[in-house]
């Protein structure tokens, strides 16, 4: 014990005196938080509109209105020759384009059916799926409003439907990425901070040193391994208070036990890169070997941004091997939905599997690089 506590206070000296590791673990967190926090945003608002209203009568022109004040629309531009369409649409100047045909408020008045059409630049599927999903609601609202004023009476369909969203009532995504950068974040910290220790003792030359004292692998892994544990989970914590400082994420469930599924979820990620470090022998490869093997995959196939029941089949049996996976989500479950030990358990068992692995590999690579 004394040993590892020799070599930790080595390291955390070290790791004082590196200019570099100190900005990655203090400053680049932040960054990073505040960087994706801001630009990684799925709610869609002010679609760029343009309207081309050939019936120029009171319902085209509450239909319009409808679009405008809804808060999803802007109005770009009032066309009125189909060419104008294309035009807007290939410059990006509108994003959907709305075309109101002639003699719409007749139809309705004799009681027939009118349409109206909705055209969508299409070049970005999730975009468009959410144009057209905001004009069928609101065509909808129009019609039943526009119905009622016909005949007089209050009209609302047989059915009515009440959703009721939890936890996140607003929709926000902010909401569901925030927990997601934090672990991304800490992966970034962990995995690329050890990754580069053992490697740095190689570089510098010193590993001769370490293998001639008389210092057992364990004591070596963990004296190696808890300074890094320590400064990652303090930046751990720290970007989760930003969150929700500057994103307004809740925190509904309890704090002890989300810092224990932290803490195990950063040993997991520590031994990980322990594990690299015995592989590499240089810190330019250590860093690629990280990049590739835990910030893709974190990003990717954690759930942080895709959905992984949307993946291939295949892929979604590749998500198991990825340890973000499993604390992403007891993440969102505990800090969104307030969720106890009952419902993370098989979450919890994983990252522990996955923390007994890594950490067992390390050492016996470690064992043999000291023979």
């Amino acid at each position: 014990m004394k040993s590892a506590l020799a070599i930790g206070l080595k390291e955390f000296r070290q790791i004082v005196r590196d200019a570099r590791t100190l900005a990655i673990v203090l400053f680049m967190p932040f960054f990073l938080l505040l960087l994706y926090g801001y630009a990684l945003n799925f709610d869609i608002r002010h679609v760029r509109l343009a309207v081309q209203d050939r019936d120029h009568s009171a319902t085209s022109r509450a239909i319009v209105s409808a679009f405008v004040n809804s808060g999803y629309f802007d109005l770009v531009a009032t066309i009125d020759h189909e060419r104008e369409i294309r035009a807007l649409v290939d410059s990006d100047r509108a994003r959907a384009v709305l075309v109101i045909p002639e003699a719409t408020a007749r139809r309705l008045e004799s009681g027939r059916d009118a349409a109206v059409q909705v055209i969508v630049n299409g070049d970005n599927a999730n975009t468009a799926n959410a144009v057209v999903g905001y004009a069928n609601a609101i065509v909808r609202g129009v019609s039943v409003a526009l119905r009622a004023e016909r005949l007089g009476v209050a009209v609302t369909a047989p059915i009515a439907l009440e959703p009721r969203v939890w936890f996140n009532p607003e929709l926000r995504s902010t909401i569901f990425l925030v927990p997601g950068l934090i672990a991304f974040i800490a992966t970034f910290t962990a995995v690329v901070l050890t990754a580069l220790a053992i490697v740095r003792e190689k570089e510098f030359g010193t590993m001769e040193q370490i293998r001639m004292a008389p210092i057992g692998t364990l004591s070596y892994v963990v004296g190696k391994a808890l300074p890094y544990l320590l400064l990652s989970f303090v930046s751990s914590m720290s970007i989760l208070l930003a969150g929700m400082l500057v994103f307004d994420m809740p925190m509904r469930g309890s704090w002890p036990l989300l810092m224990s599924v932290t803490a195990l979820f950063l040993v997991a990620a520590l031994g990980f890169g322990l594990f690299i470090s015995t592989i590499a022998n240089s810190q330019q490869f250590a860093f690629q070997v990280a990049l590739i093997t835990s910030f893709l995959p974190t990003i990717v196939l954690s759930g942080f941004i895709f959905p992984i029941a949307n993946m291939p089949v295949f892929l979604q049996y590749v998500t198991y091997i990825v340890p973000a996976r499993y604390y992403l989500s007891a993440l969102r479950g505990i800090v969104l939905k307030g969720v106890g030990v009952a419902e993370i358990w098989p979450q919890v068992g994983a990252l522990l599997v996955f923390a007994t692995l890594v950490l067992g590999l390390a050492s016996v690579r470690l064992a043999r690089e000291r023979e």
